[in-house]
């Protein structure tokens, strides 16, 4: 071999280690999610797109990986548990299964959910305001107080707010808890209607009908699933219902004001970003979603008995219209 080709040849082993090197050292940034469904899939684009904006780009200076259980909490821990042993830099756990199972799992590494209801219930935190230990994240608990300035903008004079709620739903009852600490600061008593199933959330709805002056829906999974049975209550009864999420006015619904979950993807992965720059996720308070769209249903406040202000429709990211 002449000395020019051993050269050649160093030079492109030596480039060849460079690239390896750098490949190497891009971080690892691990995302599980518990299930694939739009609002989810919706908060893992939302972190891809807020870390490319932050010029973290998959392939040139970071490397993302994703990983989706498919619904099996046993597949969810076995994701922790290679996303541990890959030495990910950071993981990216996307609803309570998948960052109650990844708190397990990984005792060093830096850890960031998102969509998780009530992180306190959950024991993935000791505190919202300083996580501590290698965890934060961004809750998708309802903003209760604003949800009930909503409500009080519309019916000012209510001083009874009724709501059904399952009892057997953890998140239900964390919810319900806050809801009725909200009212009672407010002079506002909170009217519980008991729904352990969809079955019973008509007969729920209409045992509030002689006891609220308007009726809220939470983000119980049981009551949602019926909400056109506390609608129709509320149109017969002339009681007019509002709800957490705004899906449930194009149900039938007067108002909601609530969030999109690609913008929880977006404040989860300016966290992600924040610690690959070095801050320490216990240090990082957790935070709520700051964005929120009022949708209203003027036909629906009608075949309830209210007119909606103008102010309010004209404040509306969305004036929906239901049969």
């Amino acid at each position: 071999m002449t000395k020019l080709s051993m050269g050649a040849a160093i030079g492109v082993l030596l480039m060849s280690c460079v690239g390896f090197a750098q490949a190497e050292e891009r971080p690892l940034v691990a995302v599980t999610q518990i299930v694939e469904h739009p609002a989810l899939d919706a908060v893992h684009q939302g972190v891809k797109d807020e870390l490319a904006e932050r010029g973290y780009n998959d392939g040139e200076n970071l490397t993302l990986s994703f990983e989706s259980a498919q619904g099996n909490s046993g597949i969810a821990a076995q994701i922790a548990r290679k996303f541990v042993g890959e030495g990910a830099n950071v993981i990216v756990a996307i609803a309570t299964p998948s960052a109650q199972t990844v708190a397990a799992a990984a005792r060093e590494i830096p850890i960031v959910f998102s969509a998780v209801t009530d992180p306190l219930g959950a024991k993935l935190v000791s505190s919202l305001d300083k996580p501590g230990a290698n965890i934060t994240g961004v809750t998708d608990m309802l903003p209760i107080d604003k949800h009930m300035d909503m409500v009080l903008r519309i019916v000012p004079n209510a001083k009874r707010i009724g709501t059904v709620y399952n009892p057997g739903e953890a998140n239900a009852v964390s919810l319900v808890n806050a809801l009725e600490k909200d009212l009672a600061s407010r002079g506002i008593t909170l009217v519980k209607a008991a729904a352990t199933k969809t079955s019973e959330v008509l007969g729920a709805a209409r045992s509030l009908t002689d006891k609220a002056d308007a009726i809220y829906l939470t983000t119980d999974n049981t009551v949602i699933s019926a909400a056109e049975a506390v609608i129709a209550v509320g149109e017969r009864a002339k009681i007019p219902v509002f709800a957490a999420d705004t899906a449930t006015v194009s149900r039938g619904a007067v108002a909601a004001l609530g969030f999109d979950y690609y913008d929880v993807g977006r404040q989860t992965g300016a966290m992600v970003a924040s610690i690959l720059a070095g801050a320490k996720p216990g240090d990082i308070a957790v935070e709520r979603v700051e964005k929120l769209a009022l949708f209203v249903n003027p036909g629906a406040a009608a075949r309830m008995g209210i007119e909606l202000p103008d102010s309010v429709i004209n404040d509306a990211e969305q004036v929906v219209e239901s049969q």
